[in-house]
C-alpha cells in the first residue's frame, strides 16, 4: 500500500511542481515587468519635463520680446503728451508772429519771438515731432480735419487742401493732432 499511495502521490507532487514553476514564471515575467514600466515611467516623466522646460523657456523669449518691443514703443513716443501740451503754446507764437509791428521795439520783440519759435520748432524736430504738411496736398482724413470745403477753383484738383486753418504735428508715425483745412470739392 504503501508503494500504492507513493505512485499515487508523486502524480500530485509533479502537477504542484509545474503549478509551482509556472506561478515562478509569472512572477520573474511580472517582476521583468514591473522593472521595465519604472524606467519607462521615467523616460515619459523626463520627456514631460523636458518638453515643460522648452515650453517655459519659449514663453520666458516670447515675454522677453514682448517686453523690448514696449520699450521700444515707450522710447519712441515718450514726448506725446508733452508735444501735445507744448502745440498750444507754438500756436501763440505763431499768432504772435503774424502781428504787424512799425515801432522799432515792437520790431525787436518780434525779432525776440522769432528766435524762441525757431528753437521751439528745433526741439520738437530733435524729439520727433514734425509738422504735418496740408497746403496744395491731397486730403487724407488720416492726418486732416476738414472744417470747411469751397467750391473747385480754376487749377486746383478735387480733394486738395486749399487752406490751413490749424496746422497738424505728428509724433514719428502718429498723429498728435490733426491739421484743419478747407478743401476744394
Amino acid at each position: 500500500m504503501t508503494e500504492h499511495n507513493e505512485e499515487h502521490v508523486a502524480p500530485i507532487d509533479e502537477d504542484v511542481t509545474a503549478a509551482e514553476e509556472e506561478q515562478q514564471e509569472e512572477i520573474v515575467e511580472e517582476t521583468t515587468v514591473e522593472e521595465v514600466d519604472p524606467v519607462k515611467e521615467l523616460e515619459e516623466s523626463l520627456s514631460e519635463m523636458e518638453d515643460k522646460f522648452l515650453r517655459a523657456q519659449a514663453e520666458i523669449a516670447n515675454m522677453r520680446n514682448r517686453f523690448q518691443k514696449e520699450r521700444e514703443g515707450l522710447l519712441k513716443y515718450r514726448s506725446q503728451d508733452l508735444g501735445k501740451e507744448l502745440l498750444t503754446a507754438l500756436d501763440n507764437l505763431e499768432r504772435a508772429l503774424d502781428i504787424e509791428v512799425s515801432e522799432e521795439t515792437g520790431e525787436s520783440l518780434k525779432k525776440g519771438i522769432e528766435m524762441v519759435y525757431e528753437s521751439f520748432i528745433v526741439a520738437l524736430k530733435n524729439a520727433g515731432i514734425e509738422e504735418i504738411k496740408a497746403l496744395g496736398e491731397t486730403f487724407d482724413p488720416n492726418v486732416h480735419q476738414a472744417v470747411q470745403t469751397v467750391p473747385l477753383e480754376e487749377g486746383q484738383q478735387a480733394n486738395e487742401v486749399v487752406a490751413v486753418l490749424q496746422k497738424g504735428y505728428q509724433l514719428h508715425d502718429r498723429v498728435l493732432r490733426p491739421s484743419m483745412v478747407i478743401v476744394a470739392q
